[in-house]
């Protein structure tokens, strides 16, 4: 019997589509509710994976064959079971043989072949449909190029014989078009491919991990082409949405729509790291959003990705919404416990701030406090990128005028005479940039008149206990400063640690000036330990040479040794101080801590000139412990602690981490709470801490937390921490030395009293 020519199956080509692209991450910006930005973004995915070739794996040398009609003689009607009224052969034997019907070169490839078959056997009545889905098994396996069936008719009957096309062996790669991919991201994906059978499965699965490495860095990129070259070549396409253009977009803070912005573009654009021809990132978008806002002159930033025609390509679209660049605030305040007597404690301030001077986020600050005692003025110009340097070079030029209490090393008034307050004048310029990831340097020159003064204002050489107050025995000394300072920070997941290294080196370049060298270094070190965070600190510092005596270091108080007054402890040409403290969340922002301090001047307390501290009888050393509360509140991070000391005296410390009221403070200032209990504000609570700055225009008389009253006048802008309650409920204007401006609040805890006009 001849061979049955009318029975022929034919594969159809080797096919493997690619995936679309699954969809991207929504773009994270800041808080303001363009409710497009999503759409946006996903429009751009959609036009990327459309403007991307959706193409099968494909050959160079040959076409894909397109599927055959297969026919089958009547033989047998199979009118039930899977084969749904198809015509059924009956095969007497099954075979995978290669393309030109011999046996394979290599057995593990004729193996993986019937492996791969299920319904084909020896003895089996078969239809088309199941021969055609073993012949896609056999493909689907990922070693062959096709797959051909063929029934043969012999003695025995008909014999299907499966004739196979393996894939070339694997010897090397091409790829093109990733220009954010690893090399060695696909190096090690085919190191052990070599000399192999190409196989499409793990081609397959090398293409989605490509496309899950860019998903989850937020690049918008695929494998879009995948081809088999002669010679055993794969190349691999690969498609990155590139940046087109960045505009620059300045919205009405109030109308959302279009207007023309103060700042200059280029100022803006010079802080951003996604640069035209790269890869859109996602991730560092969302980084250059922070940025932005973080130079202080932005309300609201967001980024709008917008497809380019049929390319790759995207526009990102800026939307920017300012801040108002500048103002003017005034105020008085009465802070008790600084002085001694009814009006002593009266201080009326006035400041002006512009932070976008020229359009170009220079800022610039103007402030004068003035009190019976103690008074500064100051004058600040700040320059965060100086224009044409690429390394981030900032300049601050800072002129000070002040008059402030010389307790610190000076205190212990006596009956008979007055304080004695230090007046400074001060003047200088320093440079600061970034020279490493998490490290920072500042260089700067500062000359400094200084002098003490007794409480008439008149200049004194000595205090009461004849120890003198300056070092070069005039009224005055003039100090030149080289200042060298470096910062470390990094924070990760359970512990964070900051270094700051200071050196000042003066310089005499005229006979009467100081020289002397002054080194300082303060450590900190956190650590999450369960539900307990541990921070230990350290800090030292040492002074050669000739030095003004109120320039020495005071040791004791909130920031060195709790438990004692401020600088009740020691002041000394040296100091060593260390602390040890361990907080836990109770409820809510309100965290428990537990501290321990030390501190020492090393015995150098008699080398400073005048020896204050030892006429004042200051120990040198002491320790303290205790416990407290701290609590994260808008209006920055507060604490109240109960320190004892190693004389077993009790103090308690309260105010924020850099601005503190002691117990006596309190003591003066609940009796104005009593007084302004019946205007306590509503207890809402806060909704948002994202700031929005509003104008307004009045006077305000406010305690807050019972320890600072305040009378503020205010024409400008103040920060809006409520969002979502109705009416002008306005929160935090600024800190500023002990005293705190408000406005109106709806916050738990603060009492306020308006003053219309």
């Amino acid at each position: 019997m001849g061979p049955r020519r009318d029975v022929r199956f034919v594969s159809s080509g080797v096919k493997l589509p690619c995936a679309a692209p699954a969809p991207a991450p929504t773009l994270l910006s800041a808080a303001l509710p363009f409710a497009h930005i999503g759409r946006a973004i996903d429009g751009v995915v959609r036009h990327v994976a459309r403007s991307l070739p959706r193409l099968p794996v494909a050959r160079a040398e040959t076409g894909a064959a397109a599927p055959a009609p297969i026919t089958l003689p009547r033989r047998q009607k199979d009118g039930g079971g899977g084969g749904g009224g198809e015509e059924r052969v009956l095969i007497s034997e099954v075979a995978v043989r290669g393309k030109d019907g011999e046996p394979l070169e290599r057995p593990e490839l004729e193996a993986a072949a019937a492996a791969a078959l299920r319904a084909c056997r020896p003895n089996a009545a078969l239809t088309v449909r199941e021969v055609q889905e073993d012949v896609h098994r056999v493909v689907e396996s990922g070693l062959f190029r096709s797959c051909m069936p063929v029934a043969v008719d012999t003695r025995d009957g008909i014999r299907l014989v499966f004739e196979v096309e393996p894939n070339q062996d694997f010897h090397g790669l091409v790829c093109e078009g990733a220009n954010m991919l690893p090399s060695k991201f696909l190096e090690d994906a085919f190191h052990d491919r070599h000399g192999k059978i190409i196989n499409i499965r793990h081609l397959d699965q090398v293409i989605k991990s490509v496309n899950g490495w860019y998903q989850e860095r937020g690049l918008t990129g695929l494998v879009s082409y995948a081809e088999i070259l002669s010679g055993g070549i794969l190349r691999l396409q690969v498609s990155e949405a590139e940046v087109n253009n960045i505009n620059i977009r300045f919205l009405d803070r109030r109308t959302g729509e279009p207007t023309i912005g103060k700042t200059q573009p280029e100022t803006i654009l010079r802080h951003l790291t996604t640069k035209k021809g790269q890869a859109y990132n996602r991730a560092q978008v969302k980084r250059d959003v922070e940025t932005i806002l973080t130079m202080g002159i932005m309300e609201d930033v967001t980024i709008i990705p917008q497809p380019v025609g049929d390319s790759n390509k995207v526009d990102l679209v800026m939307n920017l919404v300012e801040r108002p660049s500048g103002g003017f605030s005034a105020g008085g305040g009465i802070s008790s416990g600084i002085t001694n007597g009814p009006l002593s404690g009266l201080i009326g301030s006035f400041a002006y701030s512009h932070r976008n001077v020229f359009g170009r986020n220079k800022k610039l600050n103007l402030s004068l406090e003035r009190g019976q005692i103690d008074s500064i003025f100051r004058l600040n110009y700040t320059d965060p990128w100086i224009d044409g340097d690429n390394k981030r070079t900032s300049r601050t030029i800072m002129v000070q005028n002040s008059r402030t209490p010389g307790t610190l090393i000076h205190g212990g008034d006596h009956p008979d005479h007055g304080p004695i307050t230090i007046g400074r004048v001060t003047a200088g310029i320093e440079y600061s940039r970034p020279f490493r990831p998490k490290w920072s340097g500042t260089l700067g020159l500062i000359f400094q008149h200084a002098g003490a003064r007794d409480d008439k204002g008149n200049p004194i050489i000595r205090d009461f206990y004849n120890s003198q107050l300056t070092a070069s025995g005039n009224a005055y000394d003039d100090t030149l400063l080289a200042k060298l300072e470096s910062v470390y920070t990094d924070s990760g997941d359970r512990s964070s640690t900051m270094f700051v290294f200071n050196i000042e080196q003066g310089l005499p370049i005229l006979p009467e000036w100081l020289s002397f060298n002054r080194v300082t270094a303060r450590l900190r070190q956190g650590y999450e330990i369960g539900p307990a965070r541990l921070l230990l600190s350290a800090s030292g510092g040492h002074v050669e040479g000739n030095f003004s005596p109120h320039e020495a270091f005071a040791i004791g108080g909130t920031n060195s040794v709790r438990g004692y007054e401020e600088g009740a402890v020691g002041s000394g040409r040296s100091y060593a101080v260390g602390s040890g403290e361990v907080s836990c969340r109770m409820f809510g922002p309100l965290e428990g801590v537990v501290f321990g301090d030390y501190g020492s001047d090393l015995s150098s307390g008699p080398k400073v000139p005048g020896d204050p501290a030892g006429a004042r009888g200051k120990p040198g050393s002491g320790y303290g412990y205790g416990v407290g509360i701290r609590v994260d509140s808008p209006l920055g991070p507060l604490r109240l602690e109960y320190a004892f000391n190693d004389k077993q005296a009790r103090r308690f410390h309260f105010g924020d981490q850099s601005h503190v009221c002691t117990h006596e403070k309190l003591q003066h200032a609940s009796d104005f709470l009593r007084f302004l209990g019946a205007f306590q504000t509503n207890k809402a609570g806060l909704k948002s801490t994202h700031g929005i700055f509003h104008p307004c225009n009045g006077a305000m008389l406010a305690v807050c937390y019972g320890f600072i009253l305040t009378i503020t006048v205010y024409t400008g802008w103040n920060i809006n921490f409520v969002e979502g309650v109705e009416g002008p409920d306005h929160v935090l204007l600024f800190f500023r030395g002990p005293f705190l401006h408000i406005s109106k609040c709806s916050m738990r805890g603060l009492y306020v009293l308006p003053i219309a006009f």
